[in-house]
């Protein structure tokens, strides 16, 4: 059922100002239960909660490609093995092995989808996004993908071949966007900024600079 088809979203949102999905009054309700009996410390949960959306997660993806963007040696590497070279930066944990690096190029742009949310490397990319675990976006990403990312706003070139990979237990994906042109002798903290979480899973592209 879509929002607007609920009897009482309006009023809802109208006497509260902000309305909560039903998953999130039932992950309330769960933490709730698990905190009144002991099971959860409150602080520790939002300090995790915290550490993805803020010191880990899309902030680490975004480092590793501004240092493969300024690093060629480093990009070699992380082509070549990004487990490794993701973890000689230290900033992958052992729950994220497995991790493959894609390089987008002008020839080729690589889209993630994936059949298993426990699969989505949330050391480099942070918490996946809603649309990222619906199953619409899954299928039509390997039905229609040049629709799908127009949903998304980005226009490709005809010829350019789209390939999508399908994320499972065994293998999580990072795509390495294509740089701006513009960044010439950015640091590797500008150049990081440009980086954003849909340009790794590649339904995105890294920003442009701004003029």
């Amino acid at each position: 059922m879509a929002a607007d088809d609920h009897p009482h979203s309006h009023s809802h949102s109208q006497d509260h100002g902000s309305e909560l999905s039903d998953l999130q009054l039932r992950v309330r309700a769960l933490e709730t239960i698990l905190t009144e009996k002991g099971y959860v410390d409150p602080a520790a949960l939002d300090q995790i909660i915290e550490g993805c959306e803020t010191k880990i997660g899309p902030h680490n993806g975004a480092r590793i490609v501004a240092r493969a963007w300024g690093d060629p040696e480093f990009k070699r590497r992380l082509l070549a093995d990004a487990t490794e070279a993701a973890n000689s930066l230290g900033y992958v944990s052992p729950v994220g092995s497995h991790l493959i690096a894609l390089e987008n190029t002008p020839q080729t742009h690589h889209m993630v989808v994936c059949t298993l949310c426990s699969c989505y490397p949330w050391e480099v990319l942070g918490l996946p996004p809603v649309w990222y675990k619906s199953a619409p976006y899954r299928s039509r990403a390997v039905i229609d993908p040049k629709g799908v990312l127009a949903e998304f706003g980005v226009a490709l070139p005809s010829d350019t071949a789209i390939r999508i990979w399908d994320s499972t237990a065994e293998t999580r994906f990072l795509v390495v966007p294509i740089r701006p042109e513009g960044t010439e002798g950015w640091t590797e903290e500008r150049l990081a900024e440009l980086v954003t979480r849909d340009s790794m899973v590649g339904t995105g592209l890294a920003k442009a600079p701004a003029p």
